[in-house]
Order: structure tokens, then C-alpha cells, then sequence
């Protein structure tokens, strides 16, 4: 009887614990959330009042215009929403100089004191105050001043403006190296001309280069929604530290889809520090025109793997000619690092000082060979890494890679595709409909990347004398075929 009364006893416990699980789980679900969310709340505490909303003046030099406000290049905003812009109105002007207003965001990076020079800098992005004859910026408390720019870097799309004021605090810049794909992170800006807007996300990719963008790209990717207004502002991590400046997004819809675009921190604190010291950035130089390895390239060469970048051409005169860099190199590392990727490599040496030694690992006749290069000065009539125009006289066409800026020239995307460049009149390619500007996707049926893909294909149709051609002309594509 008493076995009975104590397993009646320790049988009704056990379903009364098991009863109440759920209700402590559900609890400590909900607990979870609200400490997340106190957790987003105090970085948003710690963050705003450094944040500004900056409101430019300026003249442009354009067509046509739009209301839409965030940045005086409208060619910018067509990359990523089109020619429209839902729910704005779109009034055209003629063409001429016109005054135009823009908006963005910024935050501040470095203060000094002083008993005359008391300033702070904000960073920001240059297309937010490129073309700008007067800036205002106000932070959250109210308070406003009048800017002027400190120094701009249009290749990274990078700017340092300054106010007459030393009180307010910088936001700490974090290692960006260190940030892990996962990562919870927070934009904070003024999309849309909403002041001090918080949104949240993680980082969804780091290392995205070929955007089209900029010429110096090296992108975190964030699902954290960034608009239109939110240029120029911190993207931070949770212990409120900037991970990164808030750039772009990509959207077909004109809205956000999900996809925005950072510069890291890393490449932003050595820009900005050149910038407020020198006012203008020096980069490196090594004056080598550089390609992807593609496998098919990676075969011809007689590589096991498909590893590096090929040097297609060296510069006459050049400190990659001086350093022993030959045509047909595969990079496969600098400085003792892997090399992947061609933005990756233009960066790691625009970033190099000028006047220092790096050393390049490369395969060359399938043997690693270890170079010593001093690194030029990167003027203004130079590019670090470029891919030549390619010719072919056979249908009267030049063409040439997609680098970042002719993709903006071109509204394309860098590294898909070859642009056109030149067609001879009467040619085979002219009475196709192949003009300048004209994105040639596809060689038949294989996918060109540069330039010297084209050519390639182009020699193997020699006996045919026909070519397949994946086109894109206005946003539309096309195959078409020339004969000869």
C-alpha cells in the first residue's frame, strides 16, 4: 500500500514538472529576446549622439535630375534603383549646371583641442559631399554647424569633413579583419532624411570586390536594411564600434532587398588618417595589368591547381619590370599571404607605402619563384592592376574588361562581361548593331570575364569564321551571330 501511495506520489511530480518546462522555456525565450534587445538599445545610446545627418548644396553638371536626395550622382543611384524611384517624383531639366540639395549621413572619427584649431572630424562617403559648395551637419541633440570638406578619395569613395568643435566623442573604429561572417551588426543613419534611423542584421559575406562600386573594393555585405540617406554612416558591431561606413544597396525594386554594402573599418582608418594629414591619398604601384585565373586558363598554363592571378602585361619601366615580374606569372602570394582574388590584390598594394619592399611568390613554368619589388607611387595617370583593350580586326570590334570604372560607365557589373569599346564603320560588328557601350556576355556560349577571353574565343572561331554572341544593350539581352 505505501509502494502504491509513493509511486502514485512520484508519478503525479514527474507530470507536474514535466508540465511546467515549457512554460520556464518559453520564458527564458522570451528573456533571450528582451536582453538582445537591451543589448541593441545601449549600443543605439552609445552611438547616436556621434552620428550626424549632413544636408550639402551644389552645383552639378547633368541632363536630368531627381528629387530623390541622398547624393548629387544620380549615375550612382541608377546602379542600384533604376531609373525610377517609386514614390518620388522624377521632374527633368534641362541640361546644364543646375543647384541641386543631397543628404546622407556621417559619424565622428577624430577630435583635437585647442585653443584656436578646436575641430572634429566626421567621416562620410565622397559621393555624399563630392560636388558640394556648402554642408551642414546636425547631430542628434540639435545642435548644427557649418562643415567644409577635409579631404576626399573618390577611388574608395571615402571623405573627412570638419566642424569648429571639440566636444563631441569619436566612435571607436574595430579590427574589421576580425569580423566573422554571422556577426550581429547595426547601421545608424538617416535613410530616407529620417534622423537617426537604427536598423539591425548580421554580416551575410565580407571580401566583395567587383561591385562596380569604387576602384578600391573590399565590401562587408549586410542584410541590416540600408536606404538612401544612410550613406556616410556607421555600421557597428555590438559593443558599439564601427565595423564598417554604410555605402550602397543593391535593389532592382528600388527599395531594400536585403543586400547593403560597407567599407571596412581597416581600409577607412588608413584612408582617413591621410586624409586629415595630407588632405589626398598616395597609394601603391606596380604597374602589372592583372586577370582572374580561370580553370581553363589555369590547364593552358599547365598548373595542378587554380590558384592566384595571372600578369597578363608589365608596365614598361615599371617597378614590377625592375623587380623581375615577367608576363605569365601566377601571384600566388604577397608578403607571405595567399592571393585570391584580383581586388583583393589591387587593394593589398594600393595600401602599401611608397618606397617599401613587398615580396611576391609566384609560379612561373610550374616553379615558385620568390620576388623582391619596391613599390612605386600610384599618380594619377596610372591604374595598379589593369586589363588591356583587345582588338580584333576580323569583325572590326574592340572590346575591353569591365573594371570597375568602365562599369560605372557603362552601368554594368564589374567582371561580367566585356565592354565594347570601339567599332570600325562598314565592320561585320557595325552591321550587326553593336555599337559603344554594348556588354558582351557570352562568346559561344561560353562566359568571357576580360577582355583576353574574348580574343581567345575569337582566334578558336577562326576556321568557322562565326561567333555566337550573348549581348546586352538598354538593360535588354540578345543572342547574335556574326559571319566573315
Amino acid at each position: 500500500m505505501i509502494k502504491n501511495i509513493l509511486f502514485s506520489y512520484f508519478f503525479i511530480s514527474l507530470l507536474a514538472i514535466s508540465q511546467t518546462i515549457p512554460a520556464h522555456a518559453e520564458d527564458s525565450g522570451v528573456e533571450n529576446l528582451r536582453q538582445t534587445g537591451k543589448a541593441f538599445a545601449a549600443v543605439a545610446r552609445e552611438v547616436s549622439p556621434s552620428v550626424v545627418f549632413i544636408q550639402v548644396e551644389g552645383k552639378a553638371q547633368q541632363a536630368a535630375s531627381s528629387n530623390f536626395g541622398n547624393s548629387f550622382d544620380d549615375d550612382f543611384f541608377k546602379r542600384f534603383f533604376g531609373d525610377k524611384f517609386p514614390g518620388f517624383p522624377s521632374p527633368q531639366q534641362p541640361q546644364g549646371e543646375r543647384r541641386i540639395s543631397g543628404q546622407g549621413s556621417g559619424f565622428v572619427f577624430q577630435t583635437r583641442d585647442g585653443i584656436f584649431s578646436d575641430k572634429t572630424y566626421i567621416l562620410t562617403n565622397n559621393h555624399v559631399v563630392e560636388n558640394a559648395d556648402s554642408i551642414k551637419v546636425r547631430f542628434k541633440d540639435g545642435r548644427e554647424f557649418d562643415a567644409k570638406v577635409t579631404g576626399r578619395d573618390p577611388r574608395s569613395d571615402i571623405a573627412v569633413i570638419e566642424i569648429k568643435a571639440s566636444d563631441f566623442k569619436p566612435i571607436k573604429l574595430a579590427d574589421s579583419s576580425q569580423l566573422q561572417v554571422g556577426e550581429w551588426v547595426i547601421a545608424i543613419g538617416n535613410p530616407f532624411g529620417l534622423s537617426h534611423t537604427l536598423t539591425v542584421g548580421v554580416v551575410s559575406a565580407k571580401g566583395r570586390t567587383s561591385v562596380g562600386i569604387s576602384d578600391y573594393e573590399d565590401f562587408i555585405q549586410t542584410d541590416a536594411a540600408i536606404n538612401p540617406g544612410n550613406s556616410g554612416g556607421p555600421l557597428v558591431n555590438l559593443d558599439g564600434e564601427v565595423v564598417g561606413i554604410n555605402t550602397a544597396i543593391f535593389s532592382r525594386s528600388g527599395g531594400y532587398m536585403g543586400i547593403g554594402f560597407a567599407i571596412p573599418s581597416n581600409l577607412i582608418n588608413n584612408i582617413a588618417h591621410q586624409l586629415i594629414k595630407d588632405g589626398n591619398v598616395t597609394r601603391g604601384y606596380l604597374g602589372v595589368y592583372i586577370q582572374p585565373l580561370t580553370r581553363e586558363l589555369s590547364d593552358s598554363f599547365g598548373l595542378k591547381e587554380q590558384q592566384g592571378i595571372l600578369v597578363s602585361q608589365i608596365s614598361d619601366d615599371s617597378p614590377a619590370a625592375k623587380g623581375g615580374l615577367k608576363q605569365g606569372d601566377v601571384i600566388i602570394e604577397f608578403n607571405g599571404k595567399a592571393v585570391t582574388d584580383v581586388g583583393h590584390f589591387r587593394n593589398a598594394v594600393a595600401l602599401v607605402s611608397p618606397g617599401n619592399k613587398v615580396e611576391l611568390t609566384v609560379l612561373r613554368s610550374g616553379k615558385q619563384k620568390v620576388l623582391t619589388v619596391k613599390i612605386g607611387t600610384l599618380s594619377k595617370d596610372k591604374m595598379m592592376a589593369k586589363t588591356p583593350a583587345q582588338t580584333t580586326d576580323e569583325i572590326g570590334l574592340t572590346v575591353q574588361t569591365l573594371t570597375p570604372k568602365l562599369a560605372r560607365q557603362f552601368n554594368a557589373k564589374s567582371g561580367e562581361g566585356v565592354v565594347v569599346t570601339a567599332v570600325k564603320p562598314g565592320s561585320v560588328a557595325a552591321m550587326a548593331g553593336l555599337d559603344v557601350g554594348t556588354i558582351i556576355l557570352q562568346v559561344n556560349q561560353k562566359t568571357v570575364q576580360s577582355a583576353s577571353d574574348f580574343q581567345k574565343e575569337v582566334k578558336h572561331s577562326a576556321n568557322t569564321k562565326r561567333l555566337l554572341l550573348l549581348i546586352r544593350q538598354n538593360d535588354s539581352q540578345r543572342f547574335i551571330s556574326l559571319s566573315w
